[in-house]
């Protein structure tokens, strides 16, 4: 599990920092992933990286080992680390961090996508997630980070702001799907934070 510190990263948003951990998915978290999966559907959002109907579950957890490396997604697909965060006991979201882009990515997706479930709102998670998301990119070696959100989602722009981004533009929306607010964080080369991605 990892737990960042990157005080470059600015200031959690009220209070104290919540205590949220990113591991990898294990066979015991089948049940809640699955059901923040069925969750994040419903608003027309994926909880689980590209999960196939019927794919047992012992087989997904292998399959995003092999996406981390570039294999087994569809093609076109980056390298990506998928983990997802937990509080407690309790799953509160989940991040993918794309080690490099596709002309996709490029312009629409970015290095990281992030989501908190609807039960877990304004509690300071979306801010954590990525704050820790951004100190993954960088151990992964991504000095200069791109994250979106759509243009009318105020509260992702705040969260992406409180986080270093800088506006770069707004890219049009793709066949009729909502224009993307287009941020840029960027590291200091020689304040690099040392870390490992997670196993």
């Amino acid at each position: 599990m990892l737990a960042v510190e990157d005080k470059d990263l600015g200031a959690p948003s009220r209070g104290e920092r919540p205590t949220l951990l990113l591991p990898p998915l294990a066979p015991g978290d089948e049940v809640a992933a699955r059901a923040a999966h069925t969750e994040l559907s419903a608003d027309g959002l994926s909880f689980l990286l590209d999960l196939r109907d019927g794919e047992p579950w012992s087989s997904y957890l292998e399959r995003l080992e092999l996406l981390r490396s570039g294999r087994g997604g569809p093609e076109g697909w980056v390298p990506s680390t998928f983990l997802i965060a937990q509080v407690g006991s309790e799953l509160v979201g989940r991040t993918s961090v794309r080690h490099s882009l596709n002309p996709w990515l490029a312009r629409w997706g970015g290095h990281i996508g992030y989501a908190v479930r609807p039960a877990f709102p304004r509690r300071g998670y979306a801010t954590e997630i990525l704050r820790q998301s951004l100190a993954i990119a960088r151990a992964l070696g991504v000095d200069k980070v791109l994250v979106t959100c759509d243009e009318d989602n105020a509260a992702s722009a705040v969260v992406i702001e409180r986080c270093g981004g800088v506006l770069g533009g707004v890219a049009p929306g793709e066949d009729g799907s909502p224009d993307k607010r287009r941020y840029w964080v960027e590291h200091v080369r020689g304040d690099r934070q040392e870390l490992s991605p997670p196993n």
